[in-house]
């Protein structure tokens, strides 16, 4: 007998059939693995026949080698799946040569293929009614995974290693394969599907009581007929300048009412004489949704018009009245109006919903530009008119990863406050797209089932990427959905926003690029997707979307459900895959908010400046936040005939108009050269917007 085997740790032996598996273990490695056959003697078993395993041949050994190598063994392990019998075959065997063994409870499947694995309670992993190891059971879940991804992945793949990983550690938690596979088959067991809980927090902040605040007389009446106290986060502005007239960037939680912040600075000023209020937001729903509030609410003391971007074509002002004492507009909407010349009279309050978006990429910078033009606009009214001293800005974000530095940019005072009214229960679960609609049917007819300590039924909302999937979720759904979107006409998303309000809905299936601040007290937030049109969600995005689950008012608690097909890109353009994205998201950080330009947003940028500022555009483009080449977007303006001088040509002023980049500038101009239909044109430009 070779030193190697003099020197083994264990001798395993297991029984299979007619003979049993022996593996020799050193060190943890396997040095032989071989097969004995007892035979009976007037003694007793002893070894009959012995032989080496490699690479599935048998090469034949004397049965005094096994006795050696039993005899030299630190210990003698038997399989407690080899029959009760077999064990005592090869016990008396063993005993026959003064040798004693014990049995373990190992791996069965290991055992036949000759590894010693020993189980325990703490690691031993069910499947199909036996107990297997870590290692097998891995390997099992590879081919389930395996299985799972080849019958409707979207590209086709397996798993990816953020799912794996996360199944993964399922496993060896539950310690049941069997579960892991009910899940992948679109399975709702929550103590798989629950990723972590978010719990409520409630900072310990002295409310203002809202008779004690110095309003106009009339908003007065209607605060205080409203609340008693103002919410934490309202009561920390008011303490800090607000009613002072001071600019504010206010950071804080979904549904935490910094809205409010922004009505009493501009509606107070408003009814006192002291200028519009503009109240801006990234998207034209949103817009409505505001305009339609500000006009129940204060319609009756003001005049309340709305400004949006409509069109690249056609911009009929869509019922807006530049003398109105609040004008709702969306950012494209107002710096249209800019870019145009158009009067918005003395701006008294300036409130930008949604600030972060700063760092989104084509609205981030147009963003940057527009505050740096309208605070150009305001600055030029102040000269102008011994009356007017200009606007107060106020700033509203639910997610910024670097406050104290943005607020240092715009030139305001912080009011941090982290408050969840309610805790959030996080769950994610894999499934492919067919799935996806019947994990999304069980979840919403699940919580519409339940009703809340506050006596309302549980209400979801379903993020998706497209408004095709829109329609085609809620289609399926059994219990009373709607799909809700841009591409909806006005009328029809009020239509929906009331019915879910009267709880006629169990759900509504909207865009992901909807979700900054539509109204819907959902109790659940359902991901069909992780992504935005072709762009993964960001960690800000996500947050204030799964911040929408669980108000205080109506819910005991939010839930929020991802469901993540792996291997999953919905654009060649995406370089990672769902299920990498989905744990990126969760474990994520806030990024920091700050806007980038590159040659295109740099000359875009430049040339509104230009044509709102002429030769003080440079100033505008130095207050942005971020940093703009100047020099080089000059430069390049005039090299392609957009400015003459610091003025804009012709062909300047309708790029800037119509918010074209110099590429779609070009294009048209390529297609009017060919005598391309305009309507070909616009269709074009139009499809390669992102689905909104």
């Amino acid at each position: 007998m070779s030193q190697q085997l003099a020197d083994v740790d264990t001798l395993f032996l297991h029984e299979a059939r007619s003979h049993y598996v022996v593996a020799a273990i050193r060190d943890g490695s396997r040095v032989l693995h071989g097969r004995l056959e007892l035979k009976d003697t007037d003694a007793g078993p002893r070894p009959g026949k012995f032989h080496a395993i490699r690479d599935d041949d048998a090469e034949p050994r004397r049965p005094e080698e096994f006795v050696d190598l039993a005899r030299a063994a630190s210990r003698i392990r038997i399989s407690q799946q080899t029959s009760p019998e077999g064990r005592k075959r090869l016990q008396a065997a063993l005993d026959g040569y003064q040798l004693d063994a014990a049995v373990v409870r190992t791996c069965r499947r290991c055992a036949s293929d000759g590894r010693y694995s020993p189980i325990t309670e703490d690691t031993a992993i069910v499947h199909n009614d036996e107990h297997i190891c870590p290692d097998c059971a891995r390997r099992e879940l590879d081919r389930e995974l395996s299985f799972a991804s080849g019958v409707g992945g979207t590209n086709g793949g397996g798993f990816t290693g953020a799912a794996e990983d996360r199944l993964e550690e399922l496993l060896l938690d539950v310690q049941d394969l069997d579960r892991i596979a009910n899940l992948l088959s679109g399975g709702l067991d929550p103590d798989l599907t629950k990723y972590d809980e978010v719990s409520a927090t409630v900072d310990d902040v002295s409310p203002v009581r809202t008779a004690d605040l110095d309003l106009h007389p009339a908003l007065a009446d209607r605060v205080e007929s409203r609340f008693e106290e103002l919410l934490p986060v309202q009561s920390l502005s008011v303490r800090n300048g607000l009613l002072e007239g001071d600019d504010q960037l206010v950071v804080s939680a979904t549904a935490t009412g910094k809205t409010l912040v922004g009505e009493l600075a501009g509606i107070d000023r408003a009814l006192k004489g002291e200028g519009t209020l503009l109240f801006l937001v990234p998207l034209v729903a949103l817009a409505n949704q505001k305009h339609e509030d500000f006009q129940d609410r204060y319609g009756d003391l003001l005049d309340v018009s709305i400004r949006v971007g409509s069109s690249r074509i056609d911009d009929d002002g869509n019922r807006f009245d530049p003398n109105a004492d609040v004008i709702v507009g969306t950012y494209e909407g107002i710096d249209h109006a800019l870019r145009t010349g158009k009067d918005l009279g003395d701006v008294g309050t300036v409130v930008i919903d949604e600030v972060h978006t700063l760092k989104e990429g084509e609205r981030g910078h147009r963003l940057d530009g527009l505050i740096s033009r309208l605070k150009h606009y305001s600055e030029r009214r102040v000269a102008a008119r011994d009356s007017y001293d200009g606007a107060q800005w106020i700033y509203l974000s639910a997610t910024v990863g670097n406050p104290e530095w943005l607020a240092g940019e715009l030139g305001a005072t912080l009011i941090e406050f982290e408050e969840r009214p309610v805790p959030i229960e996080r769950h994610v679960t894999f499934a492919d797209g067919q799935k996806k609609t019947r994990i999304e049917n069980k979840l919403v007819k699940r919580e519409f089932d339940r009703t809340s300590s506050k006596g309302y039924r549980g209400q979801t909302i379903v993020f998706t990427n497209s408004r095709r999937r829109c329609h085609e979720i809620s289609r399926k759904l059994e219990y009373d959905s709607a799909p809700y979107h841009a591409g909806l006409d006005h009328g029809r998303r009020k239509q929906v926003e009331r019915q879910f309000l009267d709880q006629d809905l169990a759900a509504v299936v909207t865009t992901a690029a909807l979700a900054a601040g539509v109204d819907f007290p959902a109790s659940q937030v359902v991901f069909d997707s992780l992504a935005m049109g072709i762009e993964w969600l960001s960690v800000q995005e996500f947050s204030q979307m799964l911040g929408r689950a669980g108000r205080p008012d109506y819910h005991d608690r939010g839930t929020v459900f991802l469901l993540v097909e792996p291997d999953c890109t919905y654009h060649n353009s995406m370089e990672r895959t769902e299920d990498e994205v989905a744990f990126t998201l969760l474990k994520g950080e806030m990024e920091d908010v700050a806007t980038i330009y590159d040659e295109t947003a740099a000359v875009e940028e430049t040339l509104a400046n230009i044509t709102v500022a002429g030769n003080q555009a440079k100033r505008l483009n130095d207050r942005m936040i971020g940093d703009v080449p100047t020099k080089h977007a000059v430069g390049k303006l005039l090299e392609w005939g957009f400015i003459d001088g610091l003025e804009p040509t012709p062909l300047g002023r309708a790029v800037t108009r119509h918010f074209l980049s110099p590429d779609e500038a070009f294009r048209i101009l390529d297609g009017v050269r060919k005598g391309t239909d305009p309507y070909d044109l616009v269709a074009e430009l139009e499809l390669r917007e992102d689905d909104r």
